[in-house]
């Protein structure tokens, strides 16, 4: 096994950056346990990657995840592909890789969508501002 894998994860403005290396199961999240991250929908969304597998990963593994950016939503499912993304190279596993595949194809491939930009003559990206004729 290697040492340690630097993996990232985006959505939308947000950016997960994530370390994995042998370790006890530890999640850390901003330098935080992933058991205190609130609201629960995200912090269940990023552990995501532990409950589509059967082997049990987590307890070989240490995960620091350094996230910034976005809303709450957009970091969970940036910090979900950066976990899923390491323990893939961690494990060097074409099956792990296959099983998140099939799953969802989000917890390996970033979503590209972003905001489209503001252009002028309207208060938004499509939105024009209307005339009145009186």
């Amino acid at each position: 096994m290697v040492e340690a894998v630097n993996t990232s994860g985006k959505k939308k403005t947000a950016v997960a950056r994530a370390t994995v290396k042998e370790g006890e199961g530890r999640i850390r999240i901003n330098s935080k346990p992933v058991e205190f991250v609130e609201p629960e929908s995200a912090r269940l969304k990023m552990t995501e990657p532990f409950r589509v597998v059967d082997k049990d990963l987590r307890s070989e593994v240490d995960i620091e995840i350094d996230v910034e950016g976005g809303g709450y939503a957009g970091q969970a499912d940036a910090v979900r592909t950066a976990i899923a993304r390491g323990l893939v190279d961690w494990t060097s596993d074409a099956e792990l890789r296959e099983a998140y595949m099939e799953f969802d194809r989000s917890l390996l491939v970033d979503d590209p969508r972003r905001k489209e930009a503001k252009k002028f003559g309207g208060p938004g990206a499509r939105a024009r501002y209307q005339k009145s004729y009186r």
